[in-house]
């Protein structure tokens, strides 16, 4: 049991390492609220095909990181009441 959370800790420490970075790494999106309230359409092939550049990666990686983060911490808690 010990053994498993030394893994889970270090495993943690590494995700939480890496979505730190990512989340530093990511420009900002200045879209926002505004093109909402003027109406601006984004109906083009850059919109379309987000998910395949550099930046969908980076954000589909950073919600697959966060969602680990939480599964390993709830992991981590569980193990630590037990």
């Amino acid at each position: 049991m010990q053994i498993l959370k030394i893994i889970l800790i270090v495993v943690d420490f590494i995700i939480c390492i890496a979505l730190t970075i990512l989340a530093m790494v990511q420009s900002k999106e200045d879209a926002g609220l505004s093109s909402t309230i003027t109406g601006s359409s984004t109906n083009n092939f850059f919109e379309k095909n987000k998910g395949r550049t550099k930046e969908g990666m980076q954000k589909r990686w950073t919600i697959i990181l966060g969602i680990a983060f939480v599964i390993v911490t709830i992991a981590l808690s569980i193990i630590y009441i037990a």
